[in-house]
């Protein structure tokens, strides 16, 4: 049996995420997502719109995912051994360098083939996008209830 792992914030759940999920699913027989903390999220990105818990429930629910689980602070490396998957699935955007995250994993002893996948295109595949195009429909429509 082949695990695979993929992880990420998932904040607001979109296209990206299920083409990202799906395609990291289909390689190996089992997906394990790891879902980043809420800490972890306000560290490396910007604050959370939803908790933790709510991301890790809707990522579980999911159909390409068998489990998934909430990261931990401190070494990410501590959950890749919990997990102990044979991939590791990268999204294209993700902010890794394949190589030398293979060559941490060999230093720790761990023998996990890194793989990056291709970007999903599509409108709104992306937080920030769907959180732009919500801002810009928000000032259009202030506009227009102003000029009544």
């Amino acid at each position: 049996m082949t695990r695979v792992m993929a992880s990420g914030v998932f904040d607001i759940l979109h296209t990206g995420h299920v083409h990202y999920l799906s395609e990291a699913k289909k390689l190996g027989d089992e997906l394990v997502v790891v879902v980043a903390t809420d800490n972890t999220v306000r560290r490396n990105k910007h604050e959370p719109i939803t908790p933790e818990k709510m991301r890790l429930e809707l990522v579980e629910s999911l159909k390409p995912v068998d489990r998934a689980v909430l990261g931990r602070e401190g070494d990410m490396y501590g959950v890749v051994k919990e997990i102990r998957p044979d991939i590791i699935a990268l999204g294209y955007d993700q902010a890794f360098d394949r190589s030398m995250l293979e060559e941490e994993l060999a230093k720790r002893g761990m023998d996990i083939e890194v793989v990056r996948l291709g970007k999903f295109e599509d409108d709104l595949n992306g937080t920030r996008k769907i959180i732009r195009k919500i801002i810009d429909w928000h000032t259009a429509n202030m506009a227009k209830e102003e000029r009544k």
